[in-house]
């Protein structure tokens, strides 16, 4: 529907695709202000309504004008105005002409269609993050449809507060993000010459480390479990091994040697990828007691963590960083992690998907710490938060039917010498 017509979808299809919304001034009594109200499913935000100003930066929008609003006349509307619960309000002394074109459009990567100049132009990535969203529900509207059905006289919970509402809800949102939900998050980054990247800010727990080759493949990278470590502590000792401790009694922290050699180490000492006449040949022959002229047979049974050229990574928890084999210097790494679902605004939303299992798992929750509640009627709750979170697992599972046919026709091959 190219407009709202009563649904759950309350943008229409410009607000959605383009991120813009226009108005047009009527006649405006002396004395009165001139005021928007935007109807964008993403909140406005406001900095300064003045470019020359850097709060300008913090909008999120662009105001433009036209008298006639045919394409190509817009321009920016750089004169005071306020915002407030998205509504926008034109404060300046001088008000605009009536039948006087407005558009109000949130930023995007193509700048909008509306500027005239490059400097006009409304570049950042709102529009874009809107994309999708009919997908979602927000927590706050799960709390709100919480405490309208399940809360009152004559339900199943007679009276809650809404803060443990609120309480429950969020812890709900961080088990679902564990393990339920696809909330896994992902960043590209370089591989300095540090070999040390930071963990993102909202990380939890890793999914799957990569870097991407010349033709965008991602090739995996695995963990060096035993292979090497990062110490945690790296006090300093004194001739008899006694750490030595500073002034404030605490124990001075050196390098750790371990991390150097690593960071230094040839990985093809390990991995057993060299040629024969290579010097690294002796080296590893010397190393791990081949001897004599190289035997390639002799790499039968290699460890399985050992047989791939991929590199690894380690998690340095003492700085809260991952580290990389020399190898991947300057390689592009992709890294897919886990968070709870409460970091940042955007994520505080739940696939509809899974909403029933959310209603479930705040039910049980609530009714099981209260006291002298009947054992049966709490058994029962469980029961249904594990089915209904099952169901949850297997609509976000997202398998077709066609993918399962390609897979097993693939197993059906015959292997020929």
């Amino acid at each position: 529907m190219p407009t709202p017509n009563g649904g759950l979808i309350t943008e229409t299809n410009q607000q959605y695709y383009e991120g813009a919304q226009q108005f047009i001034t009527g006649n405006t009594p002396s004395g009165s202000s001139v005021s928007f109200v935007t109807t964008f499913d993403t909140n406005l935000v406001y900095g300064n309504y003045n470019p020359a100003v850097v709060e300008y930066a913090l909008n999120n929008f662009k105001l433009y004008f036209s008298y006639d609003g045919l394409p190509g006349t817009f321009s920016e509307y750089t004169l005071p105005y306020e915002v407030d619960n998205n509504i926008i309000t034109l404060t300046s002394s001088k008000l605009p002409l009536p039948g006087t074109y407005f558009v109000v459009q949130l930023k995007s990567l193509s700048g909008g269609n509306y500027a005239n100049t490059a400097g006009e132009e409304a570049y950042g990535t709102t529009v874009e993050e809107n994309y999708g969203s009919y997908a979602y529900i927000s927590l706050e509207d799960i709390i709100n449809n919480f405490l309208v059905a399940y809360v009152g006289v004559g339900k199943l919970i007679q009276s809650a507060k809404r803060t443990d509402v609120i309480f429950h809800t969020k812890r709900a949102m961080q088990e679902f993000s564990y393990d339920t939900l696809k909330s896994i998050h992902s960043q590209e980054l370089t591989v300095p010459v540090g070999l040390s990247v930071v963990l993102p800010q909202d990380y939890v727990n890793y999914v799957r480390v990569s870097f991407i080759d010349q033709l965008g493949v991602k090739r995996i990278i695995y963990p060096a479990n035993n292979l090497t470590i990062n110490p945690y502590e790296n006090p300093i000792q004194d001739v008899q091994g006694v750490p030595i401790q500073d002034n404030f009694s605490r124990n001075i922290q050196g390098t750790s040697i371990t991390e150097e050699r690593w960071a230094g180490a040839n990985d093809n000492l390990l991995n057993g990828q060299f040629a024969e006449s290579n010097i690294e040949a002796v080296n590893f022959q010397d190393a791990y007691g081949f001897g004599g002229s190289l035997n390639w047979g002799r790499q039968y049974g290699l460890d399985p963590q050992l047989a791939q050229v991929n590199g690894w990574f380690t998690l340095n928890e003492r700085e809260g960083k991952m580290a990389f084999s020399s190898n991947l210097v300057g390689k592009i790494i992709v890294l897919e992690y886990v968070s709870d679902g409460l970091a940042y605004d955007l994520d505080t939303r739940l696939p509809k998907m899974a909403e029933e299992a959310m209603y479930a798992y705040v039910i049980h929750a609530i009714v099981s710490t209260r006291i002298n509640q009947p054992e049966y009627l709490v058994q029962r709750l469980r029961r249904e938060k594990s089915s209904k979170l099952r169901n949850a697992k297997i609509r976000l599972s997202n398998i077709k039917l066609d993918e399962i046919v390609q897979v097993m026709r693939g197993k059906s091959k015959w292997i020929k010498s």
